[in-house]
């Protein structure tokens, strides 16, 4: 009841067009189009406890707005299209059994897709796909870390990350969780140039500009964002382990695609033998 109370004092308060005015009318309506109503449970479902009063009133705004569009639209095709081109039943049927057939065929695919993919049958697509796998941006794996300039671990940080010993790496880890504004370790993943970018505040060709000695390094506003860069490839086909999770879709696409061909033959096939259906 709050909300509701909430809701109607607010839009009367912020706003002095005269429809509003009549949101009290019966304590109940709220908007009027024609002889259609919008209610005031309706409205006060639509808009979550959880919000504050001026997001309230906001959201109240859109969905009157939205309502009374659609409403005046359709009179409005209603007062200027013939009847025959208001009688839509032709495509609501088609849209009926396309729903219904969309609505069987995920029935039918989730009752029966396996979805067990192993590392050969990954391996084996990609070998037979190569030409599908070709770098369209550099790749990189990397520990970055985002840290202010004057931080005292800065360059300690810095140093563990870039070892060669896994102890340093952790104590990098373990710093940088005490100093740093963001570290991540993907020196065992492969990172897309474009996404490690963002990080970097730039596009991926500038932040490559910066690479030098295995580092890129970019300061800014008194932070200090720093990539250890442990591999890097700029180009040709990418490695099996970065392109594994486009292979996983593109099989279990492939196999979906398979089981509704099935099911169509099987369909026509069974409709012919019980002559359900029948050709001329």
């Amino acid at each position: 009841m709050t909300k509701i109370v909430s809701i109607l004092t607010l839009l009367l308060t912020l706003s002095s067009c005269n429809f509003i005015s009549s949101f009290i009318h019966d304590d109940e309506v709220v908007a009027r189009v024609g002889n259609e109503k919008l209610y005031l449970s309706e409205l006060s479902s639509y808009i979550p406890d959880t919000v504050s009063p001026e997001d309230s009133t906001n959201l109240a705004m859109q969905y009157i707005t939205s309502w009374a569009r659609d409403l005046l639209y359709l009179n409005l095709a209603e007062n200027q299209l013939s009847k025959a081109e208001q009688d839509v039943s032709s495509e609501l049927e088609d849209y009926r059994r396309s729903l219904l057939r969309y609505r069987y065929e995920q029935l039918y695919v989730n009752d029966r897709l396996d979805t067990l993919i192993t590392d050969a049958q990954i391996e084996s697509y990609y070998k037979e796909h190569e030409d599908y796998f070709k770098l369209q941006r550099p790749i990189l794996k990397v520990r970055f870390l985002d840290i202010m300039s004057d931080s005292p671990n800065a360059e300690l940080i810095i140093r563990c990350m870039s070892s060669d010993d896994y102890s340093e790496v952790l104590a990098a880890d373990s710093l940088a969780y005490q100093s740093a504004l963001r570290y991540f370790d993907k020196s065992d993943v492969w990172m897309d140039a474009a996404v490690l970018a963002r990080e970097f505040s730039t596009d991926y060709v500038t932040m490559l500009a910066s690479l030098s000695d295995s580092f890129i390094r970019i300061e800014q506003d008194g932070r200090l964002r720093i990539a250890f860069v442990l591999d890097i490839r700029r180009s040709g086909t990418a490695p099996v382990e970065y392109a594994s999770a486009q292979i996983r879709d593109n099989i279990l696409s492939d196999r979906k695609h398979r089981l509704l061909k099935s099911l169509e033959q099987d369909l026509l096939k069974d409709a012919l033998e019980k002559k359900k259906l029948v050709i001329y």
